[in-house]
């Protein structure tokens, strides 16, 4: 093959025009969700350990009380990447998120890539989340006086006698048993969960505010004006979910609609929560005294409401479950798009012929999301979860520059305002925060893509439906 012929594989784009209808009768997903269980989706991966226990570390040791401003510079970053996700969301209703807007408007490699890297990503987010809520499990379970093994409370090196965290294993296999049930299954099972988290984060609001002293908010800067930046970094991550939830495209009712107000929606709803949230926080206990793990329930013990303290832990459990159903619907479904586009073996593209989910696919990312939760300790396993959900900000923030110009007449149902300022904020705010990680994240970030160019030059460009005669390509 000549130098060209790769390079023409490589640069080939999926078309705009390629619609759902293409699609083998076997390989279809269910529409079943409408605008407001797309917008519970992306709640729910939102809101869960940011409001919980990041919110309480950060104020604790990096911020003070002007924890607030960090969330607000995060969520102005996210808010840059969310309008990208909308304009695409409103282009492009297919399953895939960022690895199928990359496919249209970079070209396959690029897709190839920023999928490449989703599958690792939304695993190990899913694996991380799991393993806070077990331990949340763990403290319930000792509240009410049970005395479990020590082998089963966590994986090795996490505590003396730990083997393996059984609830987190337990936790992941039972989210895939969700999901493997059905989209509609899922859609009433996350606006169930995620009115009962909102309902919890407006009770801590609504007591809370009763209890503020103003005097804990001085001094509002005890770590220095520049501590807000490190702050709005680490919380950074708790303000994304949406660009999970925008994978569900193909099993919306009205996704060209819906999708770009969902993201909007479901954005705007969380920034609110987290800064009344963080205002309460910070107000109701002196930002030394805030606990780093279980914020928002040592400050209710502090005014002596303790029953609530209780309360907020098991809302807590509840609140992280729906980010765990979140990601792993995501993963599920980047999966099934690269799979039906040829890029993997489309035997995973398969979906239930009744419930017109990809089961097979589900329960593969159950297993592997389970091993990572029982066998790693948190921190290892939270590494591998940043750098490329920063890579995919950054794919659909070019790509949606590269389609308003090349592709300028092309409708769309939501464009983002000042173009092109806005994707080349969330840009440079995600170059931003990728340099700052350490460098063991770049190793490992490295070796799976390395690891997915052989699988790519080794299989998919050749398997590629694109590959295949009478294809039809964009630009050819």
């Amino acid at each position: 093959m000549s130098f060209a012929e790769l390079r023409g594989q490589m640069l080939r784009r999926k078309p705009l025009t390629e619609v759902e209808t293409d699609t083998p009768a076997d390989e279809r997903l269910a529409r079943h969700l409408g605008l407001w269980q797309l917008t519970a989706i992306g709640v729910g991966g939102i809101i869960g350990a940011g409001i919980f226990s990041l919110a309480g570390s950060v104020a604790n040791k990096t911020t003070g009380p002007a924890v607030l401003i960090s969330f607000l510079i995060a969520g102005v970053a996210s808010a840059c990447a969310a309008l990208c996700y909308a304009e695409f969301a409103g282009m492009v209703p297919k399953a895939g998120s960022a690895y199928t807007y990359g496919y249209v408007s970079l070209g396959e490699l690029a897709g190839w890539f920023i999928g490449w890297d989703l599958l690792l990503e939304y695993i190990a987010v899913a694996a991380v989340v799991a393993i806070g809520v077990s331990g949340y499990f763990n403290f319930l379970v000792e509240q009410i006086g049970f005395s479990l093994p020590q082998w089963m409370l966590g994986a090795p090196g996490t505590g003396e006698g730990h083997r393996v965290d059984v609830f987190a294993v337990v936790f992941c296999l039972g989210t895939a048993w969700v999901l493997s049930r059905g989209i509609k299954s899922v859609g009433r099972f996350e606006t169930v969960f995620v009115g009962i988290k909102v309902a919890l984060v407006l009770l801590i609001i609504g007591l809370g505010v009763f209890h503020i002293d103003s005097a804990n908010y001085s001094p509002y800067f005890p770590y220095g004006s520049a501590a807000v930046w490190t702050g709005a970094a680490t919380v950074f991550f708790a303000v994304f979910g949406y660009d999970a939830m925008s994978t569900a495209a193909e099993e919306s009712t009205e996704a060209k609609k819906q999708l770009p107000k969902a993201i909007l929606y479901s954005l705007a709803i969380a920034m609110v929560l987290y800064v009344l949230a963080t205002l309460v926080l910070t107000g109701m206990q002196k930002y030394t005294e805030i606990s780093p793990t279980s914020g928002f329930s040592t400050a209710f013990k502090s005014v002596g409401m303790p029953g609530i303290a209780n309360v907020i832990a098991v809302g807590a459990i509840v609140g992280i479950i729906t980010v765990v159903l979140t990601f792993m619907l995501g993963v599920t479904r980047v999966w099934y798009a690269m799979s039906r586009d040829g890029l993997l073996p489309e035997w995973f593209a398969k979906t239930h012929p009744q419930r017109r989910v990809p089961t097979r696919v589900t329960w593969i990312v159950g297993v592997a999301s389970a091993v990572l939760a029982g066998l790693l300790p948190i921190n290892t396993v939270a590494e591998l979860t940043n750098i490329g959900i920063l890579m995919a900000f950054i794919v659909v923030s070019v790509s949606v520059i590269v389609l308003r110009y090349t592709r300028p007449d092309e409708p769309r149902e939501f464009r983002l305002p000042l173009m092109p300022v806005v994707p080349i904020v969330g840009i440079g705010f995600s170059i931003y925060l990728i340099w700052s990680l350490p460098w063991e994240t770049w190793a490992r970030f490295a070796a799976w893509l390395l690891l997915g160019l052989i699988v790519y030059f080794g299989y998919s460009r050749r398997h590629s439906r694109l590959e295949q005669p009478g294809a039809e390509i964009a630009g050819r």
